[in-house]
């Protein structure tokens, strides 16, 4: 059994996804096109949900929130939750956390098939050790890590209740 080393509380979590939720909007102000959440399951998708709920106290576009699953060794396969007309639309893909950018390239392959308007891309924590050319647009969190370690952002009953490295 390994020590939890909390590098996030709920509290600093919720301010961290209250922060990058108010950015999004800012950035969404010059365009009324909808707008499509897409977490990457599972913990992805729990942080997609609350963007959601705090990026409609900021901005009147239409926001639809699904989800996205892929192997995350081996993502030869991608399914979104739903089939989607999103030409046009601003599309944001949310991850808890970023390691190498493999999960978030793979993710973003079908997503350009759709032609929308933007892709941005979101994550709770980013760690330093991308292999892949992927930046997200929105880090709650950026930690040097060394790769032994493992980010796990902890999840329970919905809610995001911190984060901590194995």
């Amino acid at each position: 059994m390994s020590d939890k080393r909390y590098i996030l509380t709920k509290e600093e979590a919720n301010q961290k996804i209250l922060r990058m939720s108010i950015q999004l909007a800012e950035n969404l102000t010059d365009s009324n096109a909808p707008v499509i959440l897409i977490g990457i399951k599972e913990n992805g998708l729990v942080l997609a949900e609350k963007v959601s709920g705090l990026l409609k106290n900021y901005i009147s576009n239409s926001i639809k929130t699904i989800s996205i699953e892929l192997d995350k060794v081996h993502p030869k396969t991608v399914l979104l939750s739903e089939n989607l007309d999103a030409l046009g639309t601003n599309m944001v893909l949310i991850d808890d956390v970023a390691n190498s950018g493999r999960t978030m390239l793979y993710a973003l392959k079908p997503l350009l098939d759709m032609y929308p308007r933007s892709i941005q891309t979101m994550v709770l924590v980013e760690r330093m050790h991308k292999l892949f050319p992927v930046e997200p647009n929105y880090v709650g969190l950026s930690l040097a890590t060394t790769q032994e370690d493992h980010i796990q952002v902890e999840v329970i009953n919905g809610e995001i209740t911190g984060a901590f490295v194995i």
